[in-house]
């Protein structure tokens, strides 16, 4: 059935759910997990606020460096979970100004034949105007995508 699937992770509680599922999931059909976070870049509106005010903080090399400390955390937390139910994972993280095609271009790089990820059930005008990159991803994929609420 399935021999590889994508779990994209944002590191929420919902996500966390999404991958233990997705753990269990693999370990059931003997499939491999490719864990993966998508940062999004600097942004531009904060390169004027740290102008304006001053603040270190929101400087973009403070970001990303914040950034990738936060993806790696993530994806280690993911590969122990995996580690100790004996699932292979692999885990990568990308910068990308939109989440969803940085995930299925991930799902086609790595050959998946199946994305689990999580929704955080953001529906009408907030979903309308927040955008759902789970619901994105579902638009664009060639492949199945399973969603966990």
């Amino acid at each position: 059935m399935y021999k590889h699937i994508l779990v994209p992770t944002d590191g929420s509680a919902l996500s966390d759910k999404a991958v233990e599922a997705a753990i269990k999931l693999a370990k059931l059909l003997g499939a491999r997990i490719t864990a993966f976070h998508a940062m999004e870049p600097y942004p531009l509106q904060g390169a004027y606020a740290a102008e304006a005010s001053g603040v270190a903080e929101l400087q973009p090399e403070i970001f990303a460096e914040r950034s990738e400390e936060y993806a790696k955390r993530v994806l280690e937390t993911f590969k122990t979970a995996a580690s100790a139910a004996n699932v292979e994972c692999t885990a990568d993280y990308a910068t990308s100004r939109s989440p969803s095609q940085a995930i299925v271009a991930k799902a086609r790089t790595e050959k998946c034949d199946l994305i689990v990820m999580a929704s955080h059930g953001r529906r009408g005008l907030e979903g309308f105007l927040l955008g759902s990159e789970t619901q994105k991803v579902l638009t664009h994929s060639s492949i199945p995508v399973l969603v966990y609420r």
